[in-house]
């Protein structure tokens, strides 16, 4: 569903920013040393979820210094929808996964279902080991725990780094929540 661009920028106009765009790069350089801190000589392949994490993945990986390797699964419960579904895979790298020391990185810790069938899903796969990290993380109740997180904010419906609101709004530089009218 396009948005046209009257709804678009009412929006964007009644969102809440909850974490500034420097905000975000403290939280990503904290991110990255507690990611070497942890996987620093385990040569470890890095799955991007699709479609989120492209933001947090293209940001993170070049504050990275150790060697590494990335791909990517796509598994998916929103769709453009503001409440999520059955998980759908779109891609599950089974082979690549095999042996492998994993790293999970994720847009959001929202209700934790994806995040924990992607780590299900990589331990199936026979991982050696496998890590979890997401930029964002809700305060509230979660299906599965993360091993690093970037920011943790309110239970609300966000937007920005990667999260959509409709699919739109992932390019915005900051954590918005969008107003209650708007969800």
């Amino acid at each position: 569903m396009k948005l046209d661009s009257t709804t678009y920028s009412a929006v964007a106009a009644r969102a809440e920013c909850l974490v500034t765009h420097e905000d975000m790069e403290v939280a990503l350089d904290r991110m990255a040393l507690e990611l070497t801190r942890r996987l620093a000589g385990k040569d470890p392949l890095v799955l991007c979820v699709m479609t989120g994490a492209a933001i947090v993945t293209g940001l993170l990986l070049p504050r990275l210094d150790f060697q590494l390797r990335l791909d990517y699964i796509h598994a998916t419960r929103y769709r453009g929808a503001t409440k999520g579904g059955e998980i759908t895979w779109r891609h599950r790298p089974s082979e690549a996964i095999r042996g492998e020391h994993v790293l999970v990185l994720d847009d959001i810790l929202d209700e934790g279902v994806t995040v924990d069938q992607v780590i299900r899903a990589c331990h199936e796969d026979g991982a050696a080991s496998v890590h979890s990290a997401v930029l964002v993380e809700k305060q509230r109740p979660h299906q599965c725990e993360v091993d690093v997180v970037g920011v943790r904010v309110p239970d609300r419906y966000l937007y920005g780094y990667g999260l959509d609101y409709k699919n739109y709004f992932r390019n915005v530089r900051g954590i918005y929540a969008v107003a209650d009218e708007d969800v």
